[in-house]
């Protein structure tokens, strides 16, 4: 990693970071970009370089999310026009899962990922703002998907919902044992979400 690779890799946690606390101490409403901005040492345009919103500084594993599945190899159209991606809905929905596997181990790795969970607990605001970004989500996830021409439109939606929805689940079950003072492990939590929306269709 190059010196500017370093420090945009600290800006950006270096942001999270700032709007954690501050969210955490004020509450959502009340905090601000320009709140954020002062914490860290920048300006509010600096902090429009690094993430879109407040909610994308405070939760950067949605954005993420989008980009692997949207953006990046979850939906690699050059490798489903030569048959190396799932070619029906099935296929699809296995390539997304692992996917966004990926970007949840991934976030567990992140040193905020346990405040993040516990804020989402508290914060009915974030959770409703979240929601926001998932329908938006499903709804590029459904394109991107239909746009393939390997699936409906309606297998591509049901697809992108149970996508979605597996993230939101492992999410919320790991934020629930958090508060109760669990110790649970949340990549097994995800694949038990898996587990039990594969057994609502299995039988």
């Amino acid at each position: 990693m190059g010196i500017r690779d370093e420090h945009r890799a600290r800006m950006y946690r270096e942001i999270q970071r700032a709007a954690l606390d501050l969210v955490e101490r004020k509450g959502l409403h009340a905090t601000t970009v320009a709140d954020i901005a002062a914490r860290v040492g920048v300006s509010e345009r600096t902090v429009f370089r690094y993430y879109s919103t407040k909610l994308h500084a405070l939760l950067p594993g949605q954005q993420g999310l989008v980009d692997a599945l949207v953006a990046g190899g979850g939906l690699d159209t050059e490798a489903a026009d030569t048959g190396a991606a799932g070619t029906d809905a099935a296929g699809a929905l296995a390539e997304l899962t692992d996917a966004t596997r990926e970007v949840f181990a991934r976030e567990i790795e992140r040193s905020d990922f346990r405040r993040v969970s516990r804020l989402m607990v508290r914060e009915p605001e974030l959770v409703q703002a979240v929601a926001a970004q998932e329908r938006d989500l499903v709804t590029a996830l459904s394109a991107a998907l239909a746009g393939r021409g390997t699936v409906g439109r309606l297998q591509a939606l049901v697809v992108a919902e149970v996508v979605i929805t597996t993230w939101r689940v492992a999410w919320q079950a790991f934020a629930r044992e958090e508060l109760e003072g669990g110790a649970g492990d949340p990549l097994a939590l995800f694949d038990a979400t898996v587990r039990e929306l594969r057994g609502l269709f299995t039988g």
